[in-house]
């Protein structure tokens, strides 16, 4: 069976800019449910008394990359999914919370600086496969942390309705 396209692309204005300005973090376990319409999430539940934490990020320093593979030969097709975040200062909170994030399987909203918000590891969770911290070596240098994440799912990232955002957090 085909699966038939549905519309064109025109190019627009020039108007977006890259990066993530903040990302909000949730354990996957915690998550209940999400409601999704076309490529948009308009509800995210998660478990009794659990929240997403809010992580604010330096500019032009974080970003999300979502890669589409398709297996002509197997008839898979799948969304790898990748999160690059920086937090600045070495410091022993920031040390024991991101060892806590390694320890867990993590869903996540990406606030891109467009104004647009992403979901990403919703179905099979996204893990950190590195975290890395350093000094640097001259006086204007960065000190602190770069965490990888990585995960994979059935499609791409969905956008998430903006209307849903302040409750992640409460």
């Amino acid at each position: 069976m085909p699966c038939n396209l549905t519309q064109s692309y025109n190019l627009d204005c020039r108007d977006s800019v890259g990066g993530l300005k903040e990302v909000y973090f949730m354990e996957l376990g915690n998550l209940t449910s999400f409601t999704e319409a076309s490529g948009v999430v308009t509800a995210i539940t998660k478990a009794a008394g659990k929240k997403f934490y809010k992580y604010a990020l330096i500019k032009q320093t974080s970003k999300f990359e979502d890669t589409l593979t398709v297996n002509e030969e197997n008839g898979t097709i799948y969304s790898s999914q990748k999160l690059t975040i920086i937090l600045n200062k070495l410091q022993a909170n920031t040390r024991n919370e991101i060892t806590l994030l390694a320890q867990n399987l993590i869903v996540c909203v990406a606030a891109y600086r467009n104004g647009k918000y992403w979901f990403l590891g919703g179905t099979n969770g996204l893990s950190i496969n590195t975290i890395k911290g350093e000094t640097g070596t001259k006086m204007g240098d960065r000190s602190g942390y770069t965490l990888e994440f990585e995960g994979a799912e059935p499609v791409f990232a969905q956008e998430v309705s903006s209307g849903i955002i302040a409750g992640l957090t409460s």
